[in-house]
């Protein structure tokens, strides 16, 4: 690699305006330890990426959503699951993605994600690693079990053949996958925020997620450091692109 820094593409499904779309691109930039210039953002609303994005960035990052849910039946969608099948697997493009991200990837490969919100992780979670996740050469560096951030009413109620679970918690079973043998990581959870940057995030859509009363809220009172997660992405990058 003759640059510094890889270039990254930030895949996002933002409205127009959105602080989170920014918010994001620096959460990614701060836990790569890469200048935010060095990740360029794509909006999803207006198509996915070119098929040739991989002669042009070094991996491809999916974030999180906003307002929209793999299960909206949004115009971007098929296109956008199109793109996660034929070009980042059949390609094995290196790619990490998380929450919204995680839930795409799985349906683009055959896997089912169901909207529960009795079942909803928001704030920090304890997690645990699968029997694969502790012999998996990136996650398992992590201790076991593992603090992470969450945010999501959606989550996997079955993984596509050919994706290998990594980790679970007591809502959802499936936390983390790898696209077997490739370079392709996705995770429920959000190894780009910290205990900081998720609190942000979530006062940003308090009217989506908290109870009213952010002096008594429990998610707040749950908000934990998760260090050992979110340095998932720079490990991650390093063992992906020899770095």
């Amino acid at each position: 690699m003759t640059e510094e820094h890889p270039r990254f593409v930030l895949l996002q499904a933002r409205d127009p305006g959105d602080p989170m779309a920014r918010h994001e691109q620096l959460c990614f930039a701060n836990a790569l330890s890469v200048p935010a210039e060095k990740i360029v953002l794509h909006d999803l609303l207006q198509g996915p990426p070119a098929h040739s994005v991989a002669e042009h960035y070094d991996a491809i990052l999916v974030g999180g959503s906003g307002d929209y849910s793999v299960l909206g039946g949004h115009d971007f969608l098929p296109a956008f699951f199109d793109f996660l099948a034929n070009v980042v697997i059949q390609r094995s493009v290196p790619t990490f993605a998380s929450c919204f991200g995680f839930q795409a990837l799985v349906l683009a490969g055959g896997g089912e994600v169901v909207h529960d919100e009795e079942r909803a992780e928001v704030g920090t979670y304890t997690l645990t690693l699968t029997e694969a996740g502790a012999q998996d050469p990136l996650f398992s560096a992590l201790p076991n079990p593992f603090q992470a951030q969450l945010g999501h009413k959606d989550h996997a109620a079955r993984l596509p053949s050919g994706m290998t679970n990594l980790a679970s918690s007591e809502s959802a079973p499936f936390q983390a996958l790898r696209v077997d043998g490739l370079p392709i990581v996705a995770t429920q959870f959000h190894p780009e925020l910290t205990r900081e940057a998720n609190t942000e995030r979530y006062l940003r859509y308090w009217e989506a997620y908290g109870n009213g009363d952010r002096a008594n809220d429990p998610v707040l009172a749950r908000m934990a450091d998760s260090p050992d997660s979110t340095a998932l992405l720079s490990r991650w990058v390093q063992m992906t692109l020899d770095l």
